[in-house]
């Protein structure tokens, strides 16, 4: 456990993980992280310059505050050099020829977070610029109806199907290990199968000491960036310590794969419904990848889950796997704060509201129902190749990012069995709060695994 988590899992704790930490934290999203976000991201992309970074924000210039912007663009840009150093270091320790001892593994790796989560915090020194000028949440990058149905004609006649798995799977890289508090981790990387063309990269934490564990494929959600943080509080932290081996990819579009002048999530948000479309094309085709890996890897139960748009999906893939070879569709699912169609969330959840989301898209022609059908390409047409039995869901019954509504409506859908669903009287952000001290729905999917693997 990191500080924080041993912070919550105390006493100290029961008083944290309640409602009220939701409704703190949407607040702490609205008026600092997104908008701090917003201004960092320009920083990415102005290179230096105050006038690209304005037209980045976008915002009109402030001159009074000219020379002190400048200064700190000069120190993010040191900021940055530094992290590419550190970076290019790690690259070579856990992905190059040498053969690297494990101490300097340790130290290689610490550095590499240190760095990245100073970078990541220089959002704070931006804030200053909301007391002059109003700063978005999100840069829209909204295609108009016509523009999105001339590019996707042939997803729209069902000529091209956007979730099949690969033809032929790409080349999986395994780096060097670094040992963990309580399991030993490495990464796994691959070029994306998808139009992304990018570069794959997900940490894989085993239990230490184990044996051919079960495995479970984590997917994270929107603007979740568990890699270059540090205090991450990690529901899949819990999973590890109860002997699963999870494999952590990093989404489009976040981590090593955010785009300049974008921050992590950023774009997924910024183009729907285009990028909604792209973003899950993409990663149901990399969690085919995955799979491939982990069965080869090995003999016991892999599972496929995810937390907030990750648990979407994860039912996704779950989905779309009825169309992939058997050894492709995952044994079991768990489903953290789930909902039932990605517009629940997308347009009518509180983070969707702070941002604006349903007038943006308006704004370019985008009426409810035409929104509604291309969000609904993503959406699950068939259940899972899952059996209910195998589905373990947790739910929050005061969440307003993925409604608690459409998860209910989801769990019933799927008929998934009472003993599998854990409906707690939480938040959306209390709810992982409440996995580090309530271990019973990571020990139910594990009872759900053992008989699996009996079976």
């Amino acid at each position: 456990m990191n500080r924080v988590e041993r912070l919550i899992a105390s006493p100290v704790g029961a008083m944290i993980a309640r409602p009220w930490f939701d409704r703190f934290t949407i607040r702490f999203f609205e008026r600092w992280f997104f908008p701090s976000s917003r201004l960092w991201a320009a920083a990415r992309a102005a290179n230096g310059s105050v006038e690209v970074f304005y037209e980045q924000i976008p915002a009109k210039p402030v001159p009074r505050v000219a020379g002190r912007i400048a200064l700190l663009l000069e120190r993010f840009e040191k900021e940055r050099s530094r992290v590419l150093t550190a970076e290019s270091r790690w690259e070579e320790t856990f992905f190059g020829d040498r053969d690297v001892p494990v101490a300097e593994r340790i130290e290689c790796e610490a550095q590499r977070l240190n760095r990245r989560a100073d970078y990541n915090g220089l959002r704070r020194r931006f804030t200053f610029l909301t007391r002059y000028a109003e700063i978005p949440s999100v840069r829209w990058e909204i295609s108009s109806p016509m523009e999105l149905a001339a590019d996707y004609a042939r997803v729209v006649r069902g000529v091209a199907h956007p979730f099949a798995a690969p033809d032929s799977m790409p080349e999986v890289v395994v780096s060097r290990t670094v040992p963990a508090t309580s399991s030993v981790d490495y990464w796994i990387r691959f070029e994306s199968p998808s139009a992304m063309g990018d570069t794959v990269v997900a940490r894989v934490s085993e239990p230490a000491g184990a044996r051919n564990p079960p495995t479970l494929i984590f997917l994270h959600g929107v603007g979740v960036e568990f890699d270059h943080w540090h205090g991450m509080i990690d529901e899949a932290a819990r999973l590890v310590r109860s002997g699963f081996r999870v494999v952590r990819p990093e989404a489009p579009w976040h981590g090593r794969r955010v785009p300049d002048g974008r921050y992590g999530g950023e774009k997924f948000i910024a183009t729907l419904p285009r990028g909604t479309l792209e973003f899950s094309s993409a990663q149901v085709r990399e969690v085919a990848v995955l799979m491939d890996w982990c069965r080869n890897n090995t003999e016991a139960p892999v599972a496929l889950g995810g937390s907030s748009l990750g648990a979407h999906i994860a039912r996704v893939a779950a989905a779309r796997s009825r169309d992939w070879e058997q050894r492709l569709r995952p044994d079991a699912l768990f489903l953290v704060t789930p909902c039932g169609r990605l517009e629940d969330a997308a347009i009518e959840g509180s983070f969707a509201r702070i941002w604006g989301t349903a007038e943006a898209a308006g704004a370019q022609g985008w009426s409810p129902v035409l929104r509604s059908k291309w969000l609904s390409l993503i959406d699950p047409v068939q259940p899972p190749a899952v059996p209910p039995d195998r589905i373990v869901a947790v739910l929050g019954q005061r969440d307003r990012v993925t409604p608690f509504e459409s998860g209910r409506r989801l769990v019933a859908d799927l008929r998934i069995p009472d003993a599998n669903v854990f409906s707690w009287p939480l938040g959306h952000f209390s709810i992982p709060l409440n996995m580090v001290r309530d271990n019973a729905p990571v020990d139910r999917f594990r009872q759900v695994l053992d008989g699996v693997s009996s079976a």
